[in-house]
């Protein structure tokens, strides 16, 4: 296995990491990456398989498991009980529960709403001056349709949004004992305000998903009120983060190549965006049993990268992957992750942006443009735009 090294905070990196990817898949499907200190998946072929190999896992073995300081004890309480970092039995069962309130049907419900809200947002941009697209459009949609998802009062949308970003900037690149201390205050205020609203729910229920959460049952199991809050939590903060960024990196690809979605080309163009600069570029697991897998052999406890924004433009798979394409042939890409993972919120990130920006170039059609280059921020491995300065 061939070794790149690249420091995942570098700025050039950070503006466009695929001139390395590049470099990455040429070394082959398997790179290992000595900043992070783990092999990394680069193709879509080695990416594909690694999601669905069930000798992988999310779950940390428990030999391999580090110590958690007393420091970081509520964040790593929440991150104990979420669904994202478990597998089965206890990833079934909470899965499970979860898509019986989370259904199709109650996301499809959303389309008009999500549509209003576009609408609002769009009335409120400041004519004839710059502002930023990602706080007066990308930002609002999710969390306020999550929130009305969960039942919560959009007023503590702002306050979400915070302990959202908190918590998730403990897997950036550039974590730190500041950004460390910030995410367990978040995971404290945030846990402490669901505890008390979930108490609230099972006094007085609604039509909302945590009413639909506590009631779900299946083999005569419920959420307990810690796995409901982790629930939430994770269905906040991995749809803010991950939508708001794909909601801005399109908008940018958008302009950029000069191509205008519309009710009739929205899915192909969210789906080409998706593939073009997901929101999210890596996702680790962990090697349950030993493994041989392309020419490397995995030990019990080693931690693998899978590299989606490299994998999203192998060659192998779309031709010319490097050219924004929304009339591709239809290949799924790896940005919703693959497997038992796959990502539950999906279909509400895709209907969020097949209907919200079709309705923002629609509004502002010939008038809508970048007041400066867009930057993106330093969040590695995830991949966003730091603000989206536009004139209307």
């Amino acid at each position: 296995m061939q070794s790149l090294s690249q420091s995942p905070t570098d700025p050039a990196f950070v503006q466009d990491p695929y001139p390395v990817y590049a470099r990455m898949r040429a070394a082959g499907d398997l790179v290992f990456w000595p900043e992070y200190g783990m092999p990394c998946a680069t193709s879509h072929a080695a990416v594909h398989a690694l999601l669905r190999d069930r000798r992988f896992g999310r779950e940390i073995p428990p030999e391999a498991a580090p110590e958690i300081p007393a420091r970081l004890a509520p964040f790593y309480a929440i991150e104990g009980q979420s669904m994202l970092e478990l597998e089965p039995p206890r990833h079934t069962r909470l899965r499970g529960l979860v898509l019986r309130a989370f259904t199709s049907r109650r996301i499809a419900a959303l389309a008009p709403e999500i549509a209003a809200l576009a609408e609002g947002l769009v009335d409120a941009f400041p004519r004839g001056e710059p502002f930023d697209l990602l706080t007066a459009f990308c930002q609002p949609i999710p969390v306020i349709v999550i929130c009305r998802l969960l039942g919560v009062p959009e007023d503590m949308a702002p306050r979400l949004l915070r302990w959202s970003n908190a918590m998730v900037a403990m897997y950036q690149a550039r974590r730190d004992r500041a950004i460390e201390d910030a995410a367990a205050q978040a995971a404290t205020d945030f846990a402490a305000f669901l505890r008390a609203y979930v108490v609230e729910r099972r006094a007085r229920p609604a039509d909302d998903l945590i009413t639909h959460l506590i009631a779900a049952e299946q083999d005569g199991e419920k959420l307990t009120t810690d796995e409901l809050i982790a629930t939430c939590i994770l269905l906040l903060n991995a749809g803010h983060e991950a939508t708001v960024h794909s909601l801005g990196n399109g908008v940018k690809a958008l302009l950029d190549h000069g191509v205008t979605p519309t009710p009739d080309n929205a899915e192909q163009v969210v789906e080409e965006i998706l593939r073009f600069d997901p929101p999210l570029h890596m996702f680790t697991r962990y090697a349950y049993e030993d493994a041989d897998l392309f020419g490397h052999r995995f030990a019990r406890g080693d931690k693998v990268a899978l590299l989606l924004g490299a994998a999203n433009r192998d060659p192998r798979t779309w031709p010319d992957p490097e050219r924004f394409d929304p009339n591709r042939a239809p290949v799924t890409s790896t940005s919703f992750g693959g497997g038992l993972h796959f990502c539950v919120g999906a279909p509400l990130a895709r209907l969020e942006m097949q209907i919200a920006l079709p309705i923002l170039f629609r509004r502002c059609p010939a008038a809508l443009r970048l007041a400066e280059p867009p930057r993106f921020a330093d969040v590695y491995h995830f991949h966003g735009l730091s603000r989206l300065m536009a004139t209307v």
